[in-house]
């Protein structure tokens, strides 16, 4: 299969060097509105650069789209509309008028489109998963939820990220209620910024936290910082009537227990998302090449982006008015 990347930053320099050496993939064409960075990573690949976005999808089987989050909602519309079957990053759009148009017109379009989000794909979540399904955790009562960064963005990325619950906590948003099988019903949420002043510049916040009540009246504790000195830190804990598990603790966790005998943070502890999710996502783009190639089902469908933001977003108002909010105050889904 001959493979189209759009946008090839840091997450799609990476998605073109994982499918060049996919067996299934004959050739890796690639495209860029910064032509030099493409012709970079085309050369480091042995992949193709295409002159326009309109001669990629002309020659190729499928797509990634890796560009900037402005640009996700049309990249996804023109390449559905060329029928290429298409992968893009999280999220589809900041805003759910924008998102919901793009379920809607992928649903009337027929073609395979998987979002990316690649915890669906992480072993610890999958085996979670299975525990709730099967019942080994029994009645979850609680579920913790830490999304730690080594450090914060540039500055020039803060005002385009859509805020902290929209950028930082979105994979937290949508991987929980897929472990679970419930739905978010109601937030209440808050945010300070103790890392850096730029964040207030822009109306966000560098530091976080949240309760989450699901449809089977599971809690949720979340918690996030811009800022870490250890490590990337991603970590779920879930505590059920069977059973208690934590994903994301192994002996990369940057995290340094204070209980004598137990050893120092770890010096490779994870430095970033690419480095703890790297078989994540591997797997979800082998998944998505299946997916290209013989149909069905897609296994992380627009509807899903569109649940996160939804999540998103009552955090954002809960936030902001200081209140408790009800998902049912967050439009509808697009159903």
């Amino acid at each position: 299969m001959r493979i189209g990347v759009i946008g090839v930053g840091r997450i799609g320099r990476y998605h073109a060097g994982v499918l060049r050496a996919h067996p299934a993939i004959e050739r890796v064409i690639v495209h860029d509105v910064d032509d030099a960075r493409a012709r970079s990573v085309a050369g480091a690949i042995g992949g193709e650069v295409a002159e326009s976005l309109e001669a990629l999808l002309g020659s190729v089987g499928a797509v990634v789209i890796a560009a900037p989050t402005s640009t996700h909602a049309e990249l996804i519309r023109q390449s559905v509309d060329a029928g290429v079957p298409t992968f893009c990053e999280k999220p589809i759009a900041l805003d759910l008028e924008s998102t919901g148009a793009i379920v809607r017109h992928v649903r009337e379009a027929r073609v395979p489109v998987q979002i990316g989000f690649q915890r669906r794909f992480d072993a610890g979540y999958l085996r979670a998963r299975q525990m709730v399904v099967s019942g080994e955790l029994g009645t979850v009562y609680v579920v913790r939820i830490a999304a730690h960064d080594p450090a914060p963005p540039h500055e020039s990325y803060i005002p385009e990220s859509g805020g902290m619950f929209r950028d930082l906590h979105i994979h937290d948003f949508d991987i929980v209620p897929f472990v679970l099988g419930q739905r978010v019903t109601e937030v209440w949420a808050t945010g300070a910024v103790l890392v850096s002043g730029m964040f207030a510049t822009y109306g966000d916040i560098d530091t976080s936290a949240a309760v989450l009540r699901f449809s089977e009246g599971t809690l949720g504790i979340l918690s996030g910082a811009r800022h870490d000195p250890l490590g990337y830190d991603i970590r779920t804990e879930f505590f059920g009537s069977r059973d208690s598990i934590a994903v994301g603790w192994d002996a990369r966790t940057p995290l340094h227990s204070m209980e004598p005998g137990m050893p120092d943070a770890p010096p490779d502890a994870y430095a970033f998302f690419v480095e703890r999710f790297d078989a994540a996502y591997r797997a979800e783009l082998d998944a998505f090449l299946r997916l290209a190639r013989d149909g069905g089902p897609s296994p992380c469908p627009p509807e899903v982006a569109e649940d996160a933001l939804r999540i998103a977003v009552a955090c954002d108002r809960s936030r902001a008015e200081r209140r408790s909010v009800s998902l049912d105050e967050i439009g509808d889904r697009t159903r």
